[in-house]
């Protein structure tokens, strides 16, 4: 029986291993971390992450042929091939600080490999890394090989979140890279045996490794570059009458260009956009490419743009200050079918609005307070280290915030509510209820273009929509960006 092993059990690691067990029943999976809460959790009810689809995934394997497990070194020594999905921060001091990845999880990983195995392993990178990283693993495992034998191979994730498990039953591709040497060729071969038990032949791409881990980069690159493109386009629309929507919808017929990822928003998010540009970034300052570097470090530019954007819209409406009034925030998490937090552009929203001293009170069908309120005391780039070696939360913006489970108790009384997720609940609300238990002027700030604007000035809000024709009230007051 072949036997898996997964380095990390997170938003990567579990999804993707459940699918392989469903998938491959022959093969036995076992899922590894030294976090005991998380193993603890995905050994639960109450898994770690929520992702549509996946408890029913987990439960049909879960004791069969899937396991999760605290015993790191004992599964990693017995598995023929070892993903490994640990973290990949972007490093905060010393060289490439702000923008290289940290590989410090990464380079623990390979060693410990290097000291407890004692058969041939396949080691597949899953984390996103930057170019090259395999070459790095490869030295450091055949410098403490003891005799045993390592192919490295790169099979970076392209999941979405919301659709993870929709995304592995039925991927786009599968992309594999590895060594173009006969043994090289035959771990591939190996990684790709387990895929085609369900991908289509036609999908499964396989590269050198150089190739596989920059295509990674450069899908999110180009994925990011689109919102930020229609995000530049929503503020030039404000200032000239157009609508982004309209906008939009015309450049997406073009087939050339096609629809996905026009949607005008307060921003990107998500664990991989900023995270794998600012990569992209530091890999061509290495290569000497200062231009190429600029192009991309653009994009992230934009992006913070906007969300500082929506921060001085919201304030400049609400007559210059927010100091002491009550603001609700519908949505924390990045986008809607998650509860994933990471890079969320409702966080720097949050900050923007707390350092002009306003009260927010948050609502999130799918976020906890606590983990609302660590995202709020972290400094940028924390939130991917492990739980355990994160700072603790200090309390100083518990005043200031509060989580509330229910849209209508966190509107209660607010001067304004901020949409910044785009949960399907936050269409279907009763906005008239919500209207007559506001403070007056009641006003809308839809971060996601999601609520109908007209109804809304209707029942007496003012609403800002981004991108979108503004409200007579707005234009007397014009955001500073």
């Amino acid at each position: 029986m072949v036997k898996i092993c997964c380095i990390g059990a997170g938003y990567v690691g579990g999804p993707t291993m459940a699918v392989i067990a469903l998938k491959c029943p022959s093969i036995e999976v076992a899922v590894v971390d030294i976090s005991v809460s998380r193993i603890t959790a995905w050994n639960s009810d109450q898994l770690p992450i929520y992702e549509p689809g996946l408890d029913e995934v987990v439960k049909q394997c879960r004791g069969k042929n899937l396991f999760f497990s605290t015993e790191v070194e004992k599964h990693v020594s017995e598995a023929d091939i070892i993903f490994v999905s640990v973290n990949t921060p972007t490093k905060t001091r010393g060289l490439g600080a702000g923008k290289a990845a940290d590989l410090t999880y990464w380079e623990s990983a390979a060693r410990m490999i290097a000291d407890v195995s004692k058969s041939n392993k396949i080691v597949v990178e899953k984390s996103t890394v930057p170019v090259k990283t395999a070459e790095a693993i490869e030295k450091i495992l055949t410098h403490n090989s003891k005799g045993i034998k390592y192919q490295i191979l790169s099979n970076p994730e392209f999941l979405a979140e919301g659709t993870a498990i929709q995304d592995l039953f039925n991927p786009d591709r599968v992309l594999i890279g590895g060594r173009e040497t006969p043994d090289g060729l035959k771990a591939i071969q190996a990684l790709k045996d387990v895929y085609a038990q369900w991908v289509p032949e036609d999908r499964i791409i396989t590269t050198n490794l150089w190739s596989a881990e920059l295509s990674k980069l450069a899908a999110n690159a180009f994925l990011a570059q689109r919102i930020s493109s229609v995000n530049a386009m929503s503020a030039l629309c404000e200032a000239t009458g157009a609508d982004v929507s309209q906008v939009s919808h015309a450049v997406g017929k073009d087939t050339r260009i096609g629809p996905k990822f026009l949607n005008a928003s307060v921003g990107f998010g998500g664990s991989c956009f900023q995270k794998d540009i600012l990569n992209l970034v530091y890999i061509c300052e290495c290569n000497g490419l200062t231009e190429v570097a600029n192009y991309w470090r653009q994009v992230i530019k934009i992006n913070d743009y906007q969300k500082s954007r929506f921060v001085n819209r919201v304030v400049s409406s609400m007559f210059n200050t927010v100091s002491g009034k009550k603001v609700a925030i519908l949505g924390f998490a990045f986008k809607k079918d998650t509860g994933d937090t990471r890079e969320t552009p409702a966080i720097d929203v949050c900050k923007g609005l707390l350092g002009d001293k306003a009260c927010l009170s948050i609502y999130d069908p799918q976020v906890t307070e606590d983990q609302i309120q660590r995202d709020l005391s972290l400094n940028k780039f924390d939130w991917d280290h492990p739980v355990h070696l994160q700072p603790m939360s200090p309390s100083t913006v518990k005043q200031q915030v509060g989580v509330v489970w229910d849209a209508y108790e966190a509107t209660k009384g607010a001067h304004g509510l901020c949409i910044l997720t785009e949960w399907d609940e936050f269409k279907t609300l009763d906005y008239q209820k919500i209207f007559d238990n506001m403070q007056k002027p009641a006003f809308v700030f839809d971060g996601r273009n999601i609520v109908n604007a007209e109804k809304l000035r209707e029942i007496g809000f003012i609403v800002y929509s981004i991108g979108k024709p503004l409200d007579p009230w707005l234009k007397d007051m014009p955001a500073l960006a």
